[in-house]
């Protein structure tokens, strides 16, 4: 019953999201015309910053270096330089060994920190995934970031990507990060469903968590409390979703990655991303709370960004966003995919964010610009 169950929710979400993406992509003729998808940029897991001192926007993000980061700048978000490599694992105090991914930049007390994911040298057990989260300091936007400690933030116990930082009202600094799916094995209706269909002997999962951060960025404060994880029954509505890269057979696992905390009168809205973000399911939901730390609750409206290649578009892979707010107030979603035309490359695209009246976040994409 169950079984049946799952592949009827399923029927009825797929009709569900072509249709909120016909309907969407009707209403927003004018973005399409308007829009500068995707940028020439060829980065997965994009950050803008701006910097009200230069005037200027910088942009980082996973790739075009092999060892570490490099930047762009703009002054209109449309057209970008790049500006070389600002961090490098060639220094003294690097732990980290390869896989550089997901750089976050915040501006506090004159420096420029960045927050980063890598592999961790110190691997005794030769682990496969050994990651972990860094922080460079910098003089400048462009670098050089220098390691602060020459070791990862913290170590929980297990591996962790995808920084994100959130400076409260009250002075108090958090650190949201997901859990890897390495090794994180996790029995659910999904799990069951996936071996009874002899797709796969057992799902990992990536789950979201929180945690207190020092002022000075030295160390967390206190144990991480999870936040999110992928549904544990079919009868939960984030299921189909969430599930789509196992239930298409792309892979065993389930992520809950790439969170994104802000904060909108008294509630606090965390952006996620669901699915394997090197395939055509990779999308992005959100959650709201109370309270930094939660308890968090998803979206009926989930997913608020993903592919639209079912309803005639050309873009997949829709993922990993960040949110900027440019120097009008108008407020981005950040965030890489892919085109048909584009092939596998992850290239970044900036569509306009918006907050509805009864409080739902709304993405006016997946957008291109017209030839």
């Amino acid at each position: 019953m169950k079984r049946l169950f799952f592949v009827l929710i399923g029927l009825v979400f797929m009709a569900m999201s072509c249709h909120h993406r016909t309907d969407s992509n009707a209403k927003n003729t004018t973005e399409v015309h308007e829009s500068n998808n995707p940028l020439d940029v060829a980065f997965g897991d994009p950050f803008i910053v701006y910097d009200d001192e230069s005037d200027t926007y910088y942009m980082y993000g996973t790739g075009g270096v092999p060892n570490g980061f490099r930047a762009y700048s703009s002054k209109d978000l449309k057209n970008w330089e790049e500006r070389g490599q600002v961090y490098s694992s060639d220094q003294e105090k690097a732990w980290g060994t390869k896989d550089f991914w997901a750089p976050e930049v915040y501006k506090r007390n004159g420096k420029y920190y960045l927050f980063y994911s890598a592999h961790w040298k110190n691997n005794p057990n030769n682990e496969l995934e050994n990651y972990k989260i860094g922080v460079a300091v910098a003089d400048s936007p462009l670098g050089p970031f220098e390691d602060m400690t020459g070791a990862p933030l913290f170590d929980p116990g297990y591996p962790i990507i995808d920084a994100n930082v959130y400076f409260a009202e009250d002075g108090k600094l958090y650190l949201y990060y997901s859990r890897c799916c390495y090794k994180h094995a996790v029995e659910s209706e999904i799990a069951t469903w996936a071996r009874e269909k002899k797709m796969f002997d057992e799902i990992e999962e990536s789950w979201i968590y929180g945690v207190e951060l020092a002022a000075d960025f030295s160390t967390v404060i206190g144990e991480p409390v999870l936040l999110l994880r992928p549904p544990v029954s079919m009868d939960d509505q984030q299921a189909e979703w969430e599930s789509r890269s196992v239930t298409s057979g792309e892979v065993n696992r389930r992520w809950t990655e790439g969170s994104f905390l802000f904060k909108h009168g008294d509630t606090y809205y965390m952006m996620y991303s669901a699915n394997f973000f090197g395939g055509q399911h990779y999308a992005v939901g959100y959650a709201t709370a109370s309270t930094p730390l939660g308890p968090f609750q998803k979206s009926a409206a989930n997913p608020i960004l993903q592919k639209n290649t079912d309803s005639g578009g050309v873009v997949s892979g829709t993922g990993h966003n960040s949110l900027l707010k440019d120097r009008d107030g108008k407020v981005w979603c950040v965030y890489h995919g892919r085109t048909n035309k584009t092939g596998d490359d992850r290239l970044v695209f900036l569509d306009e964010l918006q907050i509805e009246e009864n409080g739902e976040l709304k993405v006016n994409g997946p957008t291109v610009k017209m030839d």
